[in-house]
């Protein structure tokens, strides 16, 4: 993959683990599909299209498997790496909204 995302390997093994053969073949092929796109969205936006996509995974495994701890632990961890580089694609509130909060 041209794009580093270290979860992903550690979502593929817990899939392989759960038996889940199914989400495998499809965590493989968005991951296949995002690795062209990387020249022209960027690496940053190309590694939060592929957390969403492990973060919701992962929401689906907890309620299947809702007593497994890896399962909510990874979720913890992918949806904190999400939301942090996702804070990058947000837009800047225009300056008429500045002292609305």
């Amino acid at each position: 993959m041209a794009v580093e995302v270290p979860e992903v390997v550690e979502v593929r093994k817990l899939l392989e683990e759960l038996d889940e053969k199914a989400l495998i073949a499809r965590l493989d092929s968005f991951v296949r599909l995002n690795e062209g796109l990387e020249t022209k969205k960027g690496e940053d936006f190309i590694k939060v299209s592929i957390l969403g996509f492990l973060e919701g995974t992962l929401v689906s495994l907890r309620r299947k498997y809702p007593e497994n701890e890896k399962v909510e632990g990874l979720l913890e961890r992918v949806s904190k790496r999400r939301a942090e580089l996702d804070t990058k694609f947000r837009k800047p509130k225009p300056p008429i909204f500045e002292n609305m909060e």
